[in-house]
């Protein structure tokens, strides 16, 4: 009997968008090991030279001009992308998608970025008989993410849901199943063992992140948080930014026994299991894992649009606050300095988390709507 095969497509304007891609693909194989996979960044795949170059550009867009990102944020919001645009977009780029379909034979393709899926539903639109879901990977629902021919959308929350539903949707079109993480963020290693791992002293830990791209800002925050760098382990997780890195390396301020810098690292989910608390810019997947995680969040920079949204829900729901001064940090700082009043609050936020979140219903419900 034919295995089953789902075609995962997404493209790499930030990275949570793959991010969640390979992570449904890889719950999907540990929950259904006979479930054939296969994840494609579409633009990168089919235009290998052009493709990254948009998303350079993109990503230096992102990092100079955060508030342009948020102005064409806004502007499209209320609007899917008209059927000028997709056939724009399927001529210039795309024109090779039904080639790459019908060589993979998928039963079901699942979209994590808005681009795929609008070229997607323009072909199921002249007639192809695939079912589309698409994996919402924020805490909004921007336009861009809308066609009718989507046959389910798989959700983070109920507000995403009200928001779809809203944009014409009809209700039974969306499912709430929380974005996917990867399966390594399922299960919670012992402290002590990661820290042994990585060489880490037992302390008061905080993990920096800088999201997918290693965006960081550069301003007194970063400064500031060394001077708990006597009493507090401080990890900087600086992502794919190498420069970064060897900025920080050279600093004087960070050159402490206590303080660790580290580029890119597949060990995200220990990392958080060794640490105390998080400072991140609050893209949906790095919040995602955080929440799965159970870790207190200070969120800094959100780039207008989706991870202004990110932040509000996860701050209104207690799962964080926004870094907006040094005594934000101070607080934060003292607090994972009690360690009976740091544990009841994690507790508190893994309490919260069973009652919001399960890491393995997104997987279940592309398999349930693969029977």
């Amino acid at each position: 009997m034919r295995k089953k095969r789902v075609l995962l497509l997404s493209e790499g304007f930030g990275s949570g968008h793959t991010q969640a891609a390979y992570a449904l693909a890889t719950g999907l194989k540990q929950l259904s090991p006979d479930v054939q996979t296969r994840v494609i960044e579409l633009g990168k795949f089919l235009n290998p030279v052009i493709g990254p170059l948009i998303v350079s550009a993109y990503r230096k867009t992102v990092s100079k001009q955060p508030k342009m990102v948020g102005l064409m944020y806004r502007s499209g919001y209320k609007k899917s992308l008209n059927r000028l645009t997709q056939l724009a977009l399927h001529r210039v780029f795309y024109t090779q998608t039904s080639q790459v379909i019908s060589q993979l034979k998928p039963d079901v393709i699942v979209c994590t970025h808005p681009v795929p899926n609008s070229v997607v539903a323009r072909l199921k639109r002249l007639g192809l008989d695939i079912k589309l879901l698409t994996v919402i990977t924020d805490y909004d629902a921007h336009g861009s993410w809308v066609n009718q021919e989507v046959n389910k959308y798989l959700v983070s929350t109920q507000q995403v849901k009200q928001l779809l539903v809203d944009k014409g949707i009809s209700i039974d079109q969306v499912e709430v199943t929380g974005i996917p993480v990867h399966p390594n963020f399922w299960h919670t290693y012992e402290k002590a063992e990661v820290r042994k791992q990585f060489d880490l002293k037992a302390m008061p830990t905080v993990l920096i992140m800088g999201g997918g791209w290693g965006i960081m800002y550069e301003d007194n925050a970063l400064e500031y948080m060394t001077k708990w760098r006597e009493t507090t382990q401080l990890i900087f997780c600086v992502g794919s930014n190498e420069k970064m890195k060897e900025k920080m390396q050279a600093d004087p301020l960070f050159q402490h026994p206590n303080v660790r810098i580290m580029g890119f690292t597949r060990e995200v989910n220990k990392l958080m299991d060794a640490s105390d608390l998080l400072v991140t810019k609050p893209g949906g997947m790095t919040c995602t894992e955080g929440m799965s995680k159970g870790i207190p969040m200070l969120f800094y920079e959100p780039i207008p649009g989706q991870e202004e949204e990110n932040c509000e829900y996860f701050i209104s729901n207690g799962f964080g606050e926004m870094l907006d001064s040094n005594d934000t940090v101070d607080r934060w700082f003292k607090l994972i300095h009690e360690p009976y009043a740091s544990g009841q609050f994690r507790d508190s936020l893994l309490t919260k988390r069973n009652q919001q979140y399960d890491p393995k219903s997104c997987p279940r419900a592309v398999l349930q709507l693969m029977q």
